[in-house]
């Protein structure tokens, strides 16, 4: 990530609003870099750092589009979005998880993604999908399907290495920690997120632009019904990918453009992410006016008593 002379401004501040008096607080940072690693724009530190969670789940799909996988198996765009995905365990969504499976001849018993409290199945937890293309790039490449998680792991190996190269970054200078699904995840700036997110959006990295090509084709699968992401490439039909991350993450791409944006919300708040991605995407101009109300209804009006309100803008570089 190329340095700016300043890359740090007043942080961002979501209130929640009780019949218009401030009721909570959430801070949060954000950043906007373009393909090249460029700061343009941000609110906090470009540098805070935090990890990557789910929002990595379209570059950890590299492990499929980069190898083969999709085509051996005769998997579709739609298996693709999926595995990008973090989805609700609808019916429609684990038949898709268990398509992945059946077409590479994996039983869904090698899934590692813990079953969720009140499910039977590991198919049903919300990274089932990320699981299902790890275990058909193992059994692509002929790598063990019992230790598909573990860091030394050639599946996990050929992932960080390739969020290495399109950051120009070591391999070996990344933190790593377990998600809770048992996957990898990374520590990186804030800056960093928003240069991957620009990258995906360019347009000029095939494997990356059929990922675009999947979430924004079939955004049902990327979360479901009443979900941001998916409300979201709706409603932007190809113009915006957007993938959620747990504890207050949310990373942005504007399709064509070669921008990435990158949210941080400190205490973790979903809500309060989704507010500032909305702000925020009203002031960089990325959606109309009409979209933004339309998904203002759904997650800035918690009731009819309550409301969120974010106070400040990205300062421009």
């Amino acid at each position: 990530m190329t340095r700016a002379k300043r890359t740090q401004a007043a942080d961002l501040q979501v209130q929640l609003l009780r019949e218009g008096i401030v009721e909570s607080l959430h801070q949060s940072q954000a950043v906007v870099c373009d393909s090249r690693g460029r700061i343009l724009s941000v609110a906090g530190n470009a540098e805070t750092a935090t990890f990557v969670r789910s929002a990595l789940k379209p570059f950890q799909a590299l492990a499929m589009t980069t190898t083969g996988t999709l085509e051996r198996y005769s998997l579709t765009d739609r298996d693709l979005a999926i595995i990008c995905g973090s989805h609700q365990a609808s019916m429609e969504q684990v038949r898709q998880v268990f398509n992945i499976l059946w077409r590479c001849d994996v039983d869904p018993s090698n899934l590692q993604c813990p079953i969720p409290n009140d499910k039977k199945s590991p198919l049903q937890h919300n990274c089932s999908g990320k699981h299902a293309g790890m275990l058909a790039v193992c059994q692509r490449q002929n790598w063990p399907l019992n230790t598909y998680l573990q860091r030394n792991h050639p599946v996990q190996q050929l992932i960080l290495n390739k969020v290495s190269e399109l950051l120009g970054m070591p391999a070996d200078e990344f933190i790593c920690a377990h998600d809770d699904c048992g996957a990898p995840t990374y520590f990186m700036q804030l800056g960093q997120m928003a240069n991957l997110y620009a990258k995906l959006a360019s347009g000029n990295n095939l494997a990356l632009e059929r990922a675009v090509r999947a979430m924004t084709s079939h955004p049902m699968m990327v979360a479901g019904e009443g979900a941001f992401d998916t409300d979201l490439m709706k409603l932007t039909v190809g113009e915006i990918v957007s993938k959620s991350g747990a504890e207050g993450i949310q990373c942005i791409g504007r399709v064509g453009e070669s921008m990435g944006l990158a949210i941080k919300v400190m205490d973790g708040s979903k809500r309060a992410k989704y507010a500032v991605a909305l702000h925020l995407l009203k002031q960089l101009g990325w959606i109309s006016p009409e979209i933004a109300e339309n998904l203002a209804e759904t997650y800035m009006t918690l009731g009819n008593f309550k409301r969120l309100d974010v106070v400040g803008e990205l300062s421009m570089l």
